[in-house]
């Protein structure tokens, strides 16, 4: 560890991974500051999935959808190992309360936002190949739309862009504990405590990218910087001890509406998810799976699933970050918030929230904050074309 740096990020998951290595690849020196692991928390915690964020297009956050659709082209060209194309499938039912007429104009719209693709197309499977459906309830459906979007497994996904990073040039120090900055005209004096011994190093620039732990971190630094409204969203996924489908299914939570996916997982085994609960704890490093979650769950896969004997292996449970409000998290924007210690000349930045779809593009708009306080650098790679082979 050095004494002077560019730029030191706070956090390894997926969002502190993408900002060091879109850094380090302009030239930058970058120092990364984690204290647990890489993809620790939520960031190995997640569906699974880079998507486009279909349901999103009922909140009319075209851009978001748009964004992370084309995220999604670009990390299946370049992480062709990590992230897969796969087939989703829609059943509607009766009881459902989107329509058929209304899958039909959101996949359209999809297609449209994902540039009209051959994957980005849809198609409503005929009648006849509804019994191939992996044992779905057949009573009351109507229809069954197949689209196409990405599966990734998460963590692997986090510790590559991370290795991509060091690769590069940025220096990870874990388990490092940050214990406080200071941010001057020039830039911040952070002070980091690794193996019992604590040190001072100065950077141009510091990020918060610490997930739920984001306004905690934020009270360490001094000034203390702006905090939006924020609320800590808990979502749970319970592992299902056998295979009962080998595609992914995009539900309707019979219970609330909600979108639920049902998706095949690792060694033969299904992944349920997710539930949006608020976190009620007062540590997020303590957040588990709460029973009348992982039933709600149980009971959205009997509804769909009904001979299906599978229990559950498995849960885990990771906490978003959301805009506050008093609104329901299902109804809350998932647009990613970028807040920094002053307007101009920015020297702290803090991240609130963000997709794993999208950490890539986030990386990029999160340096443009901070551009009058980075030094000028020739850069040495660019993340839109640089792969990224797992570790």
């Amino acid at each position: 560890m050095n004494a002077d740096y560019d730029l030191v990020v706070i956090g390894a998951g997926i969002h502190g991974a993408g900002i060091a290595q879109a850094a380090v690849a302009r030239g930058h020196t970058v120092l990364v500051l984690e204290q647990r692991g890489i993809a620790a928390g939520t960031s190995s915690r997640s569906s699974k999935l880079i998507h486009g964020g279909l349901r999103y297009l009922e909140q009319f956050d075209l851009r978001l959808v748009r964004e992370c659709l084309r995220e999604r082209e670009l990390l299946l060209r370049i992480a062709p190992r990590l992230v897969h194309l796969t087939p989703f499938y829609i059943p509607v039912y009766a009881h459902t309360r989107r329509r058929p007429w209304q899958v039909r104009a959101g996949l359209s719209l999809y297609a449209l936002l994902g540039g009209l693709k051959a994957h980005a197309c849809f198609q409503m499977l005929p009648r006849r190949q509804w019994d191939k459906l992996q044992g779905l309830r057949g009573d009351g459906l109507q229809a069954v739309f197949q689209y196409w979007d990405a599966q990734t497994d998460d963590a692997a996904l986090t510790r590559t862009v991370m290795a991509s990073a060091q690769t590069l040039g940025a220096e990870l120090c874990m388990p490092a504990t940050f214990e406080q900055a200071v941010a001057d005209e020039t830039g911040c004096e952070i002070d980091v405590t690794q193996a019992g011994n604590t040190r001072c190093v100065r950077a141009r620039a510091l990020v918060n990218a610490t997930g739920p732990w984001v306004i905690r971190v934020a009270a360490r630094i001094k000034p203390l910087p702006p905090q939006p409204p924020a609320d800590l969203v808990q979502g749970t996924h319970i592992v299902l001890d056998q295979a009962i489908v080998t595609s992914i299914f995009y539900v309707e939570a019979p219970q609330d509406g909600r979108a639920i996916f049902i998706m095949p997982w690792h060694n033969h085994t299904t992944l349920v998810g997710t539930t949006e609960t608020p976190f009620r704890g007062d540590d997020p490093a303590r957040v588990k799976p709460l029973p009348e979650e992982q039933q709600y769950l149980l009971e959205v896969v009997r509804r769909y699933f009904p001979r299906a004997q599978a229990s559950i292996s498995a849960s885990f449970a990771g906490l978003r970050v959301l805009p506050g409000g008093g609104s329901r998290a299902f109804k809350r924007s998932r647009e990613i918030i970028f807040a920094t210690d002053r307007p101009r000349q920015a020297r702290v930045l803090s991240v609130y929230g963000g997709k794993l779809t999208s950490y890539r593009a986030d990386a990029q708009q999160a340096l443009r904050y901070l551009t009058d306080a980075l030094p000028a650098r020739r850069p040495i790679a660019d993340t839109r074309t640089l792969p990224l082979e797992p570790a």
